[in-house]
């Protein structure tokens, strides 16, 4: 079995964990971070680790294994870096959304939602992830889906406003995309006090779990397609 370093990219933080390994690690990110500058650091970090292979979970558009876009909670050079080049090992690059939906997927027709810096998406079906791009559209009064449900969103309505928000984008979200079920995971999943009977609560955890099914069997993980 290929031994896999995970690498979940967010607006705030780096967080990498290898396979057979119990404890992540982690470095700040922020808007000065090149993707050069986070290869560097996570090789720093991983160092003692045994990895054959690279995961990345990325904050933004992934086509065919590569970013189209730059981040918009981070610094620049992201798109057409040589991750395997600076890594050293062989790279699969996906949305960090789906990485993490991966890792959450129990089956079935799945959305996926996260609550973090921004909003991450993704919907999995039969195996299939599909990285989707929700958070920039707009929602209410000129306003995104990420402007209302991200870190700007809780910072503007305070927390009793915005746990009535992400109730409001999960219910026009699950009756527009149909899930069986939706898994609500990113850092603020946790300020969510009750959650309707077909949402699960998930765990930052599994972006690494989802890392390291990119390289599993692809009867058991599903390829990802995005």
């Amino acid at each position: 079995m290929t031994a896999v370093l995970a690498v979940d990219v967010g607006g705030s933080h780096v967080k990498c964990l290898a396979s057979g390994q119990t404890s992540p690690r982690r470095i700040v990110s922020g808007p000065t971070l090149t993707a050069a500058a986070m290869v560097q650091r996570v090789q720093a970090l991983a160092r003692g680790w045994r990895y054959e292979a690279v995961s990345i979970g990325y904050p933004g558009p992934v086509l065919h294994g590569s970013p189209v876009r730059e981040p918009h909670n981070l610094g620049q050079g992201w798109v057409g870096f040589d991750y395997a080049g600076a890594f050293g090992h062989p790279v699969k690059l996906v949305n960090d959304a789906a990485m993490q939906a991966l890792g959450s997927y129990e089956g079935g027709r799945m959305l996926f939602l996260g609550l973090g810096t921004g909003l991450g998406s993704a919907l999995v079906v039969d195996g299939r992830i599909e990285a989707m791009e929700l958070a920039h559209l707009p929602y209410r009064k000129g306003r995104t889906y990420e402007d209302c449900v991200g870190e700007r969103g809780l910072e503007r309505l305070g927390k009793k406003k915005w746990r009535r928000a992400v109730l409001d984008v999960i219910a026009e979200l699950y009756a527009a995309l149909a899930p069986e079920y939706v898994v609500l995971g990113g850092g603020n999943a946790r300020r969510m006090k009750t959650l309707p009977a077909y949402v699960r609560r998930g765990d930052n955890a599994n972006a690494f779990a989802g890392g390291f099914r990119l390289w599993a069997d692809k009867a058991a993980a599903g390829e990802p397609h995005e």
